[in-house]
């Protein structure tokens, strides 16, 4: 079992390279809209703590399938220490079964991920995206209030690659990710 955590700030590009990832290699694509879009559906709000339960669900029992891997997509906002419990948390689940864990991040400046916030693919996955106003607004404010862009040296797991996608193809970052960790 392998699982690629890919993580960066806001519409760096995270989910559209999960995708292209996903279509090169045997790895299965989870992006964290995958449980935030019904939750708000259903709910008609963001409610963290039920997202949070049902990714535990899909984790747990992911980690003990036939499956080659999964790719998981989220923001990690480097200044909060519950972020930090989190990602290990999550790891952690997969280490019970020997998983092999990689971590991409992705950064780009905040002039392209507000450009690529209101791409059609985007779009198309994130209904909660759609108030383009809104959306800019919020990725505006997480920008102010969290660091999702680690210090250079602040990540030193074994299996670690950043990735500047400001200027390439998600495809081409797809292959760089699948080509570095031989997935």
């Amino acid at each position: 079992m392998k699982l690629v955590l890919l993580f960066g700030d806001a519409a760096v590009g995270k989910m559209t390279v999960g995708q292209e990832l996903a279509k090169m290699t045997e790895l299965r694509l989870f992006h964290n809209h995958m449980t935030i879009e019904p939750v708000i559906d259903i709910f008609g709000y963001y409610t963290g703590k039920t997202i949070t339960r049902l990714r535990e669900v899909i984790f747990e029992d992911f980690s003990k399938s036939d499956n080659y891997g999964m790719i998981f997509t989220f923001m990690w906002a480097f200044d909060q220490k519950s972020d930090w419990d989190y990602t290990e948390h999550v790891c952690d689940i997969f280490k019970q079964v020997n998983s092999d864990i990689y971590y991409v991040e992705l950064i780009a400046p905040l002039e392209v991920r507000l450009q690529r916030n209101v791409t059609e693919n985007r779009l198309n996955h994130k209904a909660s995206k759609r108030d383009i106003k809104t959306s800019n607004e919020r990725l505006m404010h997480d920008d102010r209030s969290y660091r999702c862009t680690s210090k250079v040296g602040e990540i030193t797991y074994q299996n670690y690659l950043r990735i500047d996608n400001t200027e390439l193809a998600p495809d081409f970052v797809a292959k760089s990710i699948k080509d570095k960790f031989q997935l």
